[in-house]
């Protein structure tokens, strides 16, 4: 186990540095940038320099001067040193900024990712030991529903049903207008009100594929033959599914499982940037747009850190669900 998790720690740094490698000549190449702006801005100031003489100022000073190789050497020294730099539009340092909003992405991410498990794993199961049935076929229905529906879409149709029409949520926003008014407990719920909307149009979207992966691998175990031998055995329906089929089936939904670890803390773009929620996912969207390149490669250097944690993770998880698997 230990030799397996050294190997597999040293390929990820590998990993690691060529994915970032990637991430910030891509950064680099942006078509927005920062520094254009504020020159521009600048620039425009009574008595002020010219844009070029601008331009080269802030260039240097922020070392977007050197080539991408040795930017990002330098980054990467910086970033392994634990110097994270300060944001460029937000004028704060980066990690003051990512902890401000990381973690009302991954209260919402846990709860979407608990809702999903808890809904999508049982009817996934259902479906299958039912299946060609009208539940099979409702449950599928409902599936592929939650597939196909566009983030963007949901959410509209959402708000436009229960804050426009019905007037049971706000539009927008994480704090309505007398949040300062209200106690310690009223402003709780006055925020868990205002994450209804968001949360509802996560989990729905993120259901369908769950769904349709349970039970598709759920089918495949009830059709192997060591599943016929226990029911010609006589042994009890429900002990055959639920303690013989699904714990076969736990290998496959634990690759799944796993791998949304990153999804926990990256927030949702489009969901919170619709609604108008702060997390890390509507402040990295602003970011990037403004082309605030140190706040936009420590996320996702971030996100890049909590993938390969998540496959490790899955892949010593394996052993614990099937004794058949061994990591040596």
């Amino acid at each position: 186990m230990r030799k397996f998790i050294i190997k597999r720690l040293i390929y990820s740094v590998i990993i690691f540095f060529f994915v970032m490698l990637i991430i910030y000549a891509l950064m680099r190449c942006l078509p927005t940038s920062y520094i254009e702006s504020l020159a521009r801005q600048r620039s425009m100031q009574p008595n002020s320099k010219s844009y070029e003489e601008w331009m080269a100022q802030l260039t240097a000073m922020y070392g977007m001067d050197k080539g991408i190789l040795a930017g990002y050497f330098g980054w990467l020294g910086d970033f392994f040193r634990g110097n994270f730099g300060d944001s460029w539009y937000y004028t704060v340092p980066v990690v003051e900024k990512f902890h401000e909003t990381i973690w009302l992405s991954f209260v919402m991410g846990l709860i979407t990712l608990f809702f999903e498990v808890v809904i999508a794993v049982p009817l996934g199961i259902v479906a299958a030991t039912k299946q060609y049935s009208r539940t099979d076929y409702t449950i599928s229905v409902i599936a592929l529903a939650g597939i196909s529906l566009p983030t963007f879409f949901f959410a509209s149709l959402m708000k436009l049903i229960f804050s426009v029409k019905l007037g049971w949520f706000d539009l927008f926003g994480l704090v309505g207008r007398s949040y300062n008014q209200l106690s310690s407990w009223g402003q709780f719920w006055d925020k868990a009100d205002h994450l209804v909307l968001p949360c509802v149009t996560l989990i729905v979207i993120s259901i369908g594929s769950l769904m349709r992966y349970t039970r598709t691998n759920m089918l495949e175990v009830l059709n192997a033959d060591y599943i016929r031998t226990a029911r010609a055995k006589g042994l009890d329906e429900k002990k055959v599914i639920y303690h013989h089929a699904f714990r076969n089936t736990l290998i496959p939904l634990v690759t799944i499982i796993g791998g949304s670890l990153p999804g926990l803390f990256s927030g949702a773009l489009i969901t919170e940037t619709l609604f108008s929620i702060p997390g890390i996912g509507y402040t990295s969207y602003h970011a990037m747009v403004a082309g605030d390149i140190p706040f936009s490669m420590f996320y996702l250097a971030f996100l890049a850190i909590l993938t390969l944690l998540g496959n490790l993770i899955a892949d010593i998880l394996y052993a614990v669900v099937d004794p058949r698997v061994r990591l040596a």
